[in-house]
Formats: C-alpha cells, sequence, structure tokens
C-alpha cells in the first residue's frame, strides 16, 4: 500500500505541476459551461421535448461523448510511455515494487485527475437549485455514471500507455480503443432481433448507461460492466509492465 501511494503521490505532482494539465481544466471548464449554456437554451423552447437540464448534460449530448473521447487518451497517454522513453520504468521495475502496485498507483492519480476535472460542474447544481427544487436523485446518480464511465475509459487508456514508448501513439491507441468501444453497441441494429449477439452488444451501450444514470436509474449491470471491463483493461496493463519487467 505505502508503495502505491508513493506512486500515486509521484503521479499526482506530476499531473499537477504540468502546464498541459492547466491546460486541460481550463479547456474542460469552458467546453462544459457552453454544452450547459446551450442545453438550458434548447430546453427553454417551447418545441423541446420535457426533461431536466441534467439529464441531458450528463451522457445525453454527443458534446459529451467527445470530451471523454478526446481528452481521456490525453490524460493517460504519459503515464506508463513516458516512463519507457525516459529509462525511469527501467529503474522502477528493478525495485522491490510489483507491477500491480506500479499500475494502481498510476491508474488512481489519473482517476484523481479526472475527478477533479468534473468537481467544479457542481456550481451548475447551485445555479438550478436557486431557480426551483431538483431532484438530487438523478444529479448523484448522473455523477456516479461519470465517474464509472471515467474509470472504464481510463482504464483503457492505462493498458494503450503499456504497449509503447511514444505518448502520441499511446493517445491514439487510447482514442481508437475507446471509438471502437463506444460504436460496439451500433453494430445491435444490423443484428437479427433475438440474436446472443444483439442482447450482448445491448449491454454495451454506453449512451443507454448513461441515460439511465441521469434519469436516476443505477442499474446493477451498467455499474457490473464498467468496473470489470476496467478492471480487466488494467489487468492487461498490469500483464504488459510485467512482461518489460521480464525482459
Amino acid at each position: 500500500m505505502q508503495k502505491t501511494l508513493a506512486i500515486l503521490r509521484r503521479e499526482l505532482i506530476a499531473y499537477f505541476s504540468s502546464p498541459l494539465a492547466y491546460m486541460v481544466m481550463t479547456g474542460f471548464l469552458i467546453l462544459q459551461g457552453l454544452i450547459f449554456y446551450l442545453v438550458l437554451a434548447f430546453l427553454n423552447n417551447p418545441m423541446a421535448p420535457s426533461m431536466a437540464p441534467l439529464e441531458a448534460f450528463f451522457g445525453g449530448t454527443i458534446f459529451f461523448w467527445l470530451f471523454l473521447l478526446f481528452i481521456i487518451p490525453v490524460i493517460t497517454m504519459r503515464l506508463v510511455a513516458e516512463e519507457s522513453r525516459s529509462g525511469t520504468l527501467e529503474v522502477l521495475l528493478t525495485s522491490p515494487i510489483s507491477a500491480a502496485e506500479i499500475v494502481a498507483g498510476k491508474f488512481i492519480a489519473a482517476l484523481v485527475f479526472y475527478t477533479t476535472l468534473w468537481l467544479p460542474t457542481g456550481i451548475y447544481v447551485v445555479i438550478l437549485q436557486q431557480h426551483g427544487d431538483i431532484d438530487m436523485g438523478p444529479v448523484l446518480a448522473g455523477y456516479l455514471g461519470v465517474f464509472l464511465v471515467g474509470f472504464l475509459f481510463l482504464g483503457i487508456g492505462t493498458f494503450a500507455s503499456t504497449v509503447t514508448d511514444n505518448q502520441l501513439i499511446a493517445a491514439i491507441l487510447a482514442f481508437v480503443g475507446l471509438i471502437i468501444l463506444f460504436a460496439l453497441p451500433l453494430v445491435e441494429q444490423i443484428l437479427v432481433s433475438g440474436s446472443i449477439f444483439k442482447t450482448a452488444l445491448s449491454h454495451m451501450d454506453l449512451w443507454a448507461h448513461m441515460e439511465d444514470f441521469a434519469m436516476g436509474v443505477v442499474d446493477t449491470r451498467h455499474v457490473v460492466y464498467e468496473l470489470s471491463v476496467g478492471l480487466f483493461f488494467l489487468f492487461l496493463a498490469t500483464r504488459g509492465i510485467e512482461l518489460k519487467k521480464g525482459r
């Protein structure tokens, strides 16, 4: 545990001392503020469907997913790839620390940074409360969905960073992996109804998952899916580092 915390502390310092991190934070807040404004403007239209603003904000627009698809690779691309490029990974691998502890410390740091990006959006909840009562159940469920989808995507990004020593290639691999995972449910539309593959793909629809979370529905199947797939890619990342250690 102490070794994992040491890696975590080291990675958090690297994140929050990097100019890129603050550029990402600034861009994220500007983008989310614009999305929130557009959602309110759209819902104020008499012809718009009746729905809660935060229901549309949490995964109800393509902008939400575009943010994740582009920003997650930026967050994770340097985790292991930069260590490999600079040669510091060799120092870690020859020290008395396991590959699992390295992956855990780096992943948790990325998850903390990702969560930090979303914390200021809590002001949108305060703004809406000042203009009327809102149900906090769907709000909390929406943030839970944001966390779980982030957990899954960051797991994929962490694995991508272990297979190369080039940050740009790591970001591209993570982006391609996320696109494939996000687009898989689209294949469901062309499959025969009742097919086992169609049923399986329907359970992998992240957009539908976020719609449920945004409405306050916490389906344990969604929770298990996001956590299990994220952990699977972290396991692959651990195996990748162990192979490097063996070499």
